[in-house]
């Protein structure tokens, strides 16, 4: 049997156990404002609250055509890993993408638009799926299978996951917000910080300095003279790192416009696909970088880049760096996880291949090393393209 139709309403209303667990469910999922623990605690209570033996949240992608994260319920991490990669969106989870509307299936093995299972996947039969919005818009899906002690999922199953997924569009929506009001809230210590320095650290570095070459002309010797010459550079050098670091903090504000935050943007954004929020590191002034196609470039590449580490690393950690120089334009994301084999591609990794493509079209290049060979874990993608920074007012 499968459905997607609307269905009656009452089929669960009128049962004050079904009720009252769905309310502590809504409870516990609005408890969290960290997203990747909001989402983890949306398909536990989804497996609760209709019986499954199984449940999977899919987090669709930027296109909404494929999955770029799973969150599981039911299967141990230990198999997860035995799986191997996750699903993409294909066959019966695919239905969903494409029409996002709840589906019910009493035998997936007998459903024509079943792809199967890959290796060392538990078997599974009968199915639900709903999806869950955001705004208005597809978030992902809830996907739950094997009903425990029945041959399939009722209408009331449905019903009351299609209420639960309401409410986790909303809850998700509130840890969306609570990000971002914490990036601003640190946005604008980093712009405190980056006004202290200048008023009082870098002025007094910079008086310090200018007492020490006065001395200069004074030293009884050459020896003393070199020594305080050494120190006026080591202090010229530190105001100029002060400087970067200055610029660096002022610029970085998730409501100004340009490169530097579309960057934070994208890498903030990618925490429900990698389960956690990647450190963000921007060097140099990125925001000078004015050409719309180069910035576009940057763009996609981090996001491929990213969207990799969610399919393939199982990390549990990544970094970001861009950095831009007089000659050049690096972006450098590395993780954590399983790692590659040299500098092969991962399998099935077209978008790695798209990645190198897109350097070489700018006259650059993309290199994605293993870290074992340096005594670490994971991978280093560093994908670099020469530029001329536009000069800035």
């Amino acid at each position: 049997m499968v459905t997607n139709d609307p269905l009656p309403p009452g089929s669960w209303e009128g049962d004050p156990e079904r009720l009252k667990a769905l309310l502590d469910a809504v409870l516990v999922i609005e408890a969290y404002l960290d997203l990747p623990m909001v989402l983890q605690r949306i398909v536990d209570s989804a497996t609760s609250l209709a019986g499954a033996r199984y449940g999977a949240l899919g987090v669709l992608d930027t296109d909404r055509k494929h999955l770029s994260a799973f969150y599981t319920s039911g299967i141990s991490e230990e198999h997860v890993r035995l799986i191997g990669d996750l699903p993409s969106g294909k066959g019966i989870l695919g239905v969903l993408i494409s029409d996002p509307r709840p589906v019910r299936i009493a035998d997936l093995s007998r459903d024509p638009r079943s792809s199967g299972f890959p290796a060392n996947h538990p078997e599974m039969r009968s199915f639900l799926g709903v999806p869950v919005r955001v705004r208005g818009d597809v978030f992902g899906n809830l996907y739950l299978a094997e009903k425990v002690g029945a041959a399939e999922f009722t209408v009331a199953d449905q019903e009351i996951i299609v209420a639960l997924s309401r409410a986790a569009g909303i809850a998700v929506d509130n840890a969306r917000l609570h990000g971002y009001l914490r990036e601003l809230s640190l946005a604008q210590d980093r712009e405190r910080i980056a006004r202290d320095l200048h008023d009082t650290v870098v002025q007094r570095l910079f008086a310090t300095g200018l007492s020490l070459q006065s001395l200069v002309r004074r030293a009884p010797n050459s020896e003393v003279a070199e020594r305080l010459e050494a120190a006026v550079d080591d202090l010229d050098d530190t105001i100029t790192q002060i400087r970067s670091t200055i610029f660096a903090l002022g610029k970085e504000r998730v409501d100004r416009g340009g490169l530097r935050s579309e960057v934070m943007t994208l890498a903030l954004g990618s925490a429900p696909s990698l389960g956690f929020e990647p450190r963000i590191e921007l060097r140099g002034e990125i925001d000078s970088v004015s050409d719309p196609g180069l910035c576009e470039h940057v763009v996609a590449a981090l996001r491929e880049a990213l969207s990799n580490v969610a399919r393939h690393a199982r990390a549990s950690s990544a970094e970001v760096i861009v950095d831009v120089s007089d000659t050049e334009m690096l972006l450098m994301v590395v993780d954590d996880g399983i790692g590659v084999a040299g500098t092969a591609p991962r399998p099935g990794g077209q978008g790695v291949v798209n990645l190198a493509r897109r350097a070489e079209l700018l006259g650059g290049e993309m290199t994605l090393s293993d870290l074992s060979g340096r005594g670490a874990c994971g991978t280093e993608l560093v994908w670099r393209v020469p530029l001329r920074v536009n000069e800035t007012p």
